[in-house]
């Protein structure tokens, strides 16, 4: 027994394991791919994500709008699958948004193991300040706070923000480019699909991603040219990672893991 660093080390350099799964940040990720390279043993590594949700114009709006507040908020936003950039076409942004913030106002925060409850607690103070430093860095960079932003009281202790939606979002912000870990999302406009699937792309990160839309060649285009492990149409992204094929994670290009998506992978471990 031992703290995190120390016995994943023991692990990581002990020629009695095989292969090593981690899931963690993209620093020590890089490390950890840095040792099993040199000793040859096999590595797969889920390093964070900022995963895209692209709603087109001909999507269906009520069903676009659910599976992104499922995507976003659901579990806290505490995934590393959670779709936190919301990348939506001209001509459904507006609908979209009001749809969103409408939808926004229903979800019930509170104790998780209550009944009724949608999304509980943030895990800690340390995160629960994380996810106000980028709430404050939005609003810095000139985003427009649609909803939430704000801490809930509940009837337990605990540290419960509100589901925070911003819109009017530009694609270089830090909101839209790095990892917050928590109930925070934010709405970027874009002209039409093929600028949606270049932004969705545009990241360091590829773990998940989905699409909303009607339209039978873009869902198809989607599931062959983004660059992500996972990859849904008109659903949520998963709660749960199946990472047994293959790295479904990307991290900087000094050390990226395999963009090979699991749905293309036939090697087994």
């Amino acid at each position: 027994m031992g703290s995190g660093r120390v016995v994943g080390d023991v692990l990581v350099n002990s020629p009695k394991v095989d292969g090593i799964s981690f899931t963690g940040s993209v620093g020590v990720g890089r490390q950890i791919a840095v040792s099993c390279v040199s000793r040859q043993a096999k590595v797969q590594l889920e390093m964070g994500g900022k995963n895209p949700q692209i709603i087109l114009d001909d999507a269906d709006l009520k069903q676009a709008v659910e599976l992104s507040v499922q995507s976003a908020f659901y579990s806290t936003g505490q995934r590393c699958t959670a779709s936190s950039r919301l990348i939506v076409t001209a001509g459904i942004h507006d609908q979209f948004v009001a749809a969103m913030a409408e939808r926004m106002k229903s979800i019930k925060v509170g104790h998780a193991l209550k009944s009724g409850t949608d999304i509980g607690p943030v895990v800690s103070q340390a995160q629960l300040d994380q996810d106000m430093k980028y709430i404050d860095i939005g609003q810095s960079e000139g985003a427009r706070l649609v909803s939430g932003g704000g801490l809930v009281t509940c009837d337990t202790e605990g540290y419960y923000l509100a589901p925070t939606l911003f819109a009017d979002s530009e694609a270089e912000m830090r909101i839209s480019r790095e990892e917050i870990f928590g109930p925070v999302a934010n709405v970027v406009r874009v002209a039409d699909y093929e600028a949606a699937l270049a932004m969705a792309n545009d990241t360091e990160f590829g773990l998940s991603a989905g699409i909303a839309t009607t339209s039978l060649k873009y869902a198809n285009h989607f599931k062959r040219h983004s660059q992500a492990g996972m990859v849904m149409v008109n659903l949520p992204t998963p709660a749960l990672i199946i990472t047994c094929r293959s790295v479904a994670a990307r991290a900087p290009p000094t050390v990226r893991a395999s963009k090979v998506a699991m749905r293309k992978s036939s090697t087994p471990w």
